[in-house]
């Protein structure tokens, strides 16, 4: 019998720690303590399994069709009008499919007489070269870039600091990472800085980080929250995992 009620006892911190690190509604709690088995189990079912499920299959079903059709009708759209916002947006629809080969192939075509120095597309491209591993080339390309207005914190910053690390280059990796790491922002960024830092034996700092996201997410908005939730709940998680 005692081992009964430290089950459930266990069973109900879990569903309570879980709705409030996901911020449920409020009368979940009270099923929860008022319906201490009963309670939890329907919250289970109802907030983590089902949920997950349900999420699962909706982006295994959307990441196959919408982006076949969406190819197909930009491919359409620029058969129809050559242009360059067409071509790019192409490109664009490749690059998302992770269809690196047609996507590098439609930048650079895209990226011709008046456009050649267009910033967001050789960012593009730059992008492109970054996740089919052409680290050489983002290197070589970066060079177009770094000088603009637009480079710093940008998209194509953050990848270039990566690609620094892949190359040996830690200290100067981090010099561009850290540009990233503000107070209420940058959660993506600031969760691959502190995985980087863990990477490069920089435990504490990588704590640091960890432990700033999680003080943030107690005074964010509903909305604030759900946006960054998975960042959060990633820091979250890798606190309690990690031996700091």
């Amino acid at each position: 019998m005692s081992m009964y009620f430290y089950l459930i006892i266990v069973l109900q911190g879990f569903c309570i720690y879980h709705c409030i690190a996901n911020k449920n509604q409020y009368y979940w709690y009270l099923v929860i303590l008022l319906l201490p088995a009963v309670g939890s189990i329907l919250y289970l079912f109802s907030n983590v399994y089902q949920q997950r499920d349900i999420e699962k299959a909706q982006q295994e079903i959307t990441q196959v069709i919408k982006p076949t059709k969406n190819i197909v009708d930009l491919k359409q759209k620029l058969n129809f009008a050559e242009t360059f916002e067409n071509r790019v947006a192409l490109a664009d629809a490749y690059l998302a499919s992770e269809m690196f080969d047609k996507a590098e192939t439609e930048y650079k075509v895209a990226l011709v007489g008046t456009f050649e120095n267009d910033f967001d597309v050789n960012s593009k491209l730059i992008e492109t070269f970054y996740y089919s591993a052409q680290y050489d080339k983002v290197l070589s390309h970066i060079e177009l870039l770094k000088n603009s207005s637009k480079f710093k914190r940008s998209r194509v910053s953050f990848l270039y600091a990566l690609t620094l690390e892949q190359k040996g280059e830690v200290s100067e990796a981090e010099e561009y990472l850290v540009t990233f790491n503000a107070p209420f922002s940058r959660y993506n960024e600031r969760m691959e800085l502190a995985n980087f830092y863990i990477r490069n034996g920089s435990s504490d700092k990588a704590k640091d980080i960890l432990k700033e996201i999680e003080q943030e997410s107690i005074g964010m908005s509903k909305t604030s929250y759900n946006q960054n939730k998975q960042y959060i709940i990633q820091a979250k998680e890798m606190l309690q995992t990690n031996n700091f």
